[in-house]
């Protein structure tokens, strides 16, 4: 079990057809707090993706005719598996992806439970029988794809990476893992480690990590390649619409899950306790480094005083630094470039009239918490994602101005409204430009059987449950004719 004073791990290689392979170059993979080498990791390029590719398509046709409850047994195991290694991974959540403490804990909880609904999710129908004019037996089915490319972030490397790819696995798909080169071992060896422990057949499960130096030559294999029938990709905006379009080009099915500049709108008769704990979770879990976090909090004129105070007051109770010590619950942001975006547009804000009432300090890696007042819509942070611990808080009179202040970005990814009136919320959920909306809850929710996914720039296609089942299968028609079609008699 990994010490997270004394963590680095040992690390076999790539994971490929069930084998440990080493390579000759190697990356260093860091801890966001200092900078200081975590561990060494393989740098696979396009011959080394190019086998496991092969491996994987290899192994489909024996994985694809497994029995249903052969495939959910799999994934119980897998779940059971990861469940036992909890500790590892939250230690890596905290050295190598700068995360708190309680951050990891919900991680690899939430891997247990994807892996048993992808389990479930075996039990369910994959087809349905359809009239015919003919009287024929006439039936719709899903058929898994084949070889599938998963291509993971860093903020979640463990719940975004496993999102796609149990589904995709229990629906007998076999998975290529591609990790960020920011997390490589809590986004892609953790898991070939636990594969292999499983019992996972070899060539099913195959992972290949990269330095950034390389992330273009193995990407492009990853979608390039004729044998990859399907990518799935979670990341930046820029880099999924690049994505999407090779995939168009290949008529490759694709699901991308992007970028948010999410909101939690806030009515005057919300619960103010409920309404600050949404807004202070969904902010700054991890340092704001979540495609959901809220990153604009849209308040009623009425209360909008009363709310900045609790808020700021709530927000001032978190602690910033070292997240080996669980006290501390925000830490560094991933990297440097990413800290320099964040203060970036805190620069630009103030300089074009914003107010901090919150923090607005940037040291190195850290940002501490923000809240940011008196934004308009000619600011930086107004419309681009921000990606760190920094809220917008801006009043609105009515609510169709809290829609279209919702709604004036290219983003629609989640959404949040804190209200006692139950319907006033769904009349307002029904008009926001977002893939999922959160009802007195804050905008980050994740349930592995619901379908989860954006609109506009924020993406398309849903993983989850049914959801996966149908982005990474083919649908086919397939019938039975009992003698009673005629043929034309000249024929």
């Amino acid at each position: 079990m990994l010490d997270p004073l004394n963590s680095t791990p040992e690390i076999k290689g790539l994971y490929i057809n069930g084998q440990w392979q080493r390579t000759q170059d190697q990356f260093d993979s860091t801890n966001p707090f200092d900078g200081s080498l975590w561990s060494r990791i393989p740098d696979a390029g396009r011959t080394e993706t190019g086998q496991a590719i092969e491996a994987a398509n290899s192994a489909f046709p024996k994985w694809s005719r497994l029995k249903f409850q052969e495939r959910a047994e799999m994934m119980l195991k897998i779940a059971e598996v990861i469940s036992k290694r909890a500790p590892d991974f939250i230690v890596a959540a905290q050295m190598e992806g700068g995360g708190w403490y309680g951050k990891g804990a919900y991680e690899v909880k939430a891997l247990s439970e994807i892996f048993k609904s992808a389990a479930a999710a075996c039990y369910a129908p994959i087809g349905e029988v359809l009239p015919s004019l003919n009287g024929k037996v006439s039936t719709a089915v899903r058929v898994p794809l084949g070889v599938v490319a998963v291509l993971s972030p860093w903020n979640f490397p463990g719940i975004l990476a496993a999102r796609p790819f149990s589904f995709i696995m229990a629906a007998g798909n076999t998975v290529v893992l591609k990790p960020s080169e920011e997390t490589p071992y809590m986004g892609g060896v953790f898991f070939a480690e636990v594969m292999e422990e499983a019992g996972v057949p070899p060539g099913v499960f195959n992972v290949v990590t990269c330095s950034r130096d390389k992330v273009t030559e193995v990407g492009d294999e990853l979608i390039d390649n004729p044998l990859v029938k399907g990518v799935a990709f979670t990341g930046s905006t820029a880099v999924g619409r690049r994505i999407a379009a090779k995939c168009g080009a290949h008529l490759k099915k694709a699901c991308i899950e992007l970028g948010g500049k999410d909101s939690l709108i806030v009515l005057e008769d919300a619960d103010m306790e409920r309404a600050t704990s949404a807004a202070s979770f969904g902010a700054f879990l991890h340092q704001g480094q979540v495609c959901m976090s809220v990153e604009k909090v849209l308040v009623q004129e009425k209360i909008y005083d009363q709310f900045l105070q609790d808020f700021v007051a709530r927000a001032r109770k978190l602690k910033t630094g070292n997240v080996t010590d669980k006290s501390n619950v925000i830490g560094p942001l991933i990297n440097d470039r990413q800290a320099e975006n964040v203060k970036h547009q805190l620069e630009d804000a103030i300089a074009k009239g914003a107010n901090f009432a919150l923090g607005g300090n940037v040291n190195g890696r850290f940002v501490e918490p923000t809240i940011v007042t008196h934004v308009t819509p000619n600011m930086n942070i107004w419309r681009d994602e921000t990606f760190g611990p920094v809220a917008v808080v801006v009043p609105f009179q009515t609510d169709a101005e809290a829609i279209a202040m919702n709604n004036d970005t290219e983003y629609g990814l989640s959404s949040g409204i804190i209200t006692a009136d139950e319907y006033r919320a769904m009349e307002i959920a029904q008009r926001l430009e977002t893939g999922m909306c959160h009802v007195n809850c804050a905008t980050i929710n994740d349930e592995a059987h619901a379908p989860f996914g954006g609109a506009k720039a924020s993406g398309q296609g849903r993983y989850g449950g049914r959801w996966s089942f149908e982005n990474f299968s083919e649908t086919r028609w397939i019938t039975m004719d009992r003698g009673q079609k005629p043929f034309p008699p000249v024929f």
